[in-house]
C-alpha cells in the first residue's frame, strides 16, 4: 500500500463528544439487552446435553478466528497498514454479532445452538476480548517492521473489564430474566431489537465518520478488499471446522454464521467511547477496518444466510 494511501487511513479522526460516547454506550446496551431477550435455560439444556457443536463454536470463536485473523494479518505483508491489521485483531478479539441468530434462523440453521454461543461469547468477552487483543496485537508488532513511534500495546485490562461488563454483562443479565420472568414480551420484542440493531449500527458508522466522508471513500475500495477477504476467512473457519468435525448440516451452519458475524459495534465503542485509546498514534486505520466490517458483515450474513436457506446441501 502507497505511503500516502496509509497516511490518508490514518489521517481519518473521528471524535465524539461525552454525550455522543454515552449515547452510543446506552444504545449498545438496549441491542445486547435484546440479544438477551432470546436466551432461556431451557435453550442451554437442550445444546448442552450434546456439546459438541458447543465446544466447536467456542473454540472457533474464540481460539481460531483471532489466531487465523493474526495469520492473515501477517500474510497482507505491506498491503495494509500496521494500524489496519490492529482494526482486524480488535474485530476478531470481539464476540459473536448480535444479529447472528437472526441470520441463523433465516439460513435454517441450529437456532438454539446460535443462541447459545453469541451467549457464551458475549459473557467471556469479558475477559478474551482484552486478552486476545493484547497478545496478537502485541504479536503482529513484533512479527512485523513497523517504522513508525509505536508504544508497546498494553491494553489497561480493568479499564476493558468495566467497560464491557457495563455494556454486555449487565444488559444479558437483565435480558435472560426478562425472557425467564416476561417470556410473552420477550419473544414479542426480540425481532424489533435485532432490526434495531442493524439500524443502530448503521447510524452510528455514518455519524461517527459524516465529518471526514471524503477521505472515507478515498479509502474504501482498499478497506473493502481487506475486510472482504478476512470476513471470507471468518466463515470458511466456521464451515470448515463443522465439516471436519462432522457436525449435522443445521449446526455446520451456524457454527460459519456465529463465526462469521462479529460485534464490531462494540469495537467501534472501545475506540470511540472509551478512553483506552486515547494515547495511541493515530488509529484510522483501525476505525475504517472495523466501521466498514460491521457494515459488510451483514451483506455477507445475508448473502450466505440466503443461500443456505436454498442449498439442501451445505
Amino acid at each position: 500500500m502507497k505511503p500516502e494511501v496509509i497516511n490518508a487511513i490514518d489521517a481519518i479522526n473521528v471524535t465524539l463528544n461525552a454525550g455522543g460516547m454515552n449515547a452510543i454506550n446506552i444504545v449498545l446496551a438496549f441491542v445486547m439487552y435484546g440479544v438477551a431477550l432470546g436466551i432461556r435455560p431451557g435453550t442451554f439444556v437442550k445444546v448442552f446435553t450434546q456439546p459438541k457443536s458447543v465446544i466447536l463454536g467456542v473454540v472457533c470463536q474464540l481460539v481460531l478466528l483471532p489466531l487465523f485473523t493474526f495469520c492473515l494479518a501477517l500474510a497482507f505483508g505491506d498491503s495494509i497498514s500496521w494500524t489496519m491489521a490492529m482494526g482486524m485483531i480488535l474485530v476478531a478479539s470481539c464476540p459473536g454479532g448480535n444479529i447472528s441468530n437472526f441470520m441463523s434462523n433465516l439460513s435454517k440453521a441450529n437456532v438454539e445452538l446460535s443462541v447459545s454461543l453469541t451467549a457464551i461469547s458475549t459473557a467471556l468477552a469479558v475477559f478474551m476480548t482484552p486478552f486476545n487483543f493484547w497478545l496478537y496485537g502485541n504479536l503482529y508488532l513484533h512479527f512485523t517492521d513497523v517504522t513508525e513511534e509505536v508504544p508497546t500495546l498494553v491494553i489497561p485490562l480493568w479499564d476493558v473489564f468495566k467497560t464491557i461488563f457495563i455494556l454486555l454483562g449487565v444488559p444479558l443479565g437483565l435480558g435472560i430474566l426478562t425472557s425467564r420472568l416476561l417470556p410473552k414480551f420477550a419473544i414479542k420484542m426480540k425481532k424489533p431489537f435485532q432490526w434495531f440493531s442493524i439500524v443502530f449500527f448503521v447510524a452510528m458508522v455514518v455519524l461517527s465518520f459524516i465529518g471526514n466522508i471524503d477521505a472515507f471513500l478515498k479509502c474504501i475500495k482498499y478497506i473493502f478488499l481487506v475486510v472482504l477477504i478476512h470476513n471470507a476467512v471468518c466463515l470458511c473457519v466456521g464451515f470448515f471446522t463443522g465439516t471436519i468435525f462432522k457436525v449435522s448440516r443445521k449446526d455446520r451452519r451456524t457454527l460459519t454464521i456465529e463465526t462469521g458475524i462479529q460485534n464490531s459495534g462494540l469495537g467501534l465503542v472501545l475506540l470511540l467511547g472509551t478512553s483506552l485509546f486515547a494515547n495511541f498514534p493515530p488509529h484510522g486505520g483501525m476505525l475504517v477496518i472495523t466501521a466498514w466490517w460491521g457494515i459488510w458483515h451483514i451483506i455477507s450474513g445475508f448473502t450466505v444466510s440466503y443461500l443456505f436457506n436454498r442449498s439442501k446441501k451445505s
